[in-house]
């Protein structure tokens, strides 16, 4: 798939087909956001792939919105280090923007749920066993999509301004 066509059809998914996910793709994606940018390359991430039933539950419980996260065959977490890079949410987010679109190239659906700053990411932390001096940026649900949600986008010349701030 194009990018440029991922980008423009990929959409979160909150409900998954009871499918497992092949490894393969999993290695795909989980490459593409090591391979994301990163400040000074210190790619301050780290992933954690969820496959466990027990351990989503909790994830899905303790996540306010991420309850979805429990049917999905898989969830990732990606866990930032704030002291291996200057940018290291920007980095993270980088790395799972990457991801996202790779699972959707490849026929799998995605949801980005924030942890980071959420009232609820050193209860997600405690469940995964992420040191203290770690953060997690986000959940992110995978699987194969059960539905095919369709969203509008703001006209880009709404957004888009010339050498200088205008409007709103």
């Amino acid at each position: 798939m194009d990018v440029l066509q991922a980008i423009k059809e990929r959409r979160s998914i909150r409900k998954y087909e009871p499918k497992a996910v092949p490894e393969e793709k999993l290695t795909q994606i989980l490459e593409s956001g090591r391979w994301a940018p990163s400040a000074s390359n210190s790619q301050p991430w780290r992933f954690i792939v969820v496959r466990d039933e027990k351990v989503k539950n909790e994830l899905a419980r303790v996540a306010v919105y991420g309850s979805f996260m429990a049917q999905a065959p898989v969830a990732i977490a990606v866990v930032i280090d704030p002291q291996a890079s200057n940018h290291p949410v920007e980095d993270g987010a980088a790395a799972t923007q990457n991801m996202l679109l790779a699972a959707h190239a490849l026929g799998l659906g995605t949801c980005w749920i924030g942890s980071y700053g959420s009232g609820y990411e050193e209860r997600a932390k405690e469940v995964l066993g992420i040191p203290r001096d770690k953060r997690l940026l986000a959940l992110t649900s995978l699987g194969y999509p059960a539905e095919s949600p369709t969203k509008d986008r703001v006209e880009l010349s709404e957004l888009v301004c010339h050498d200088r701030h205008t409007g709103d």
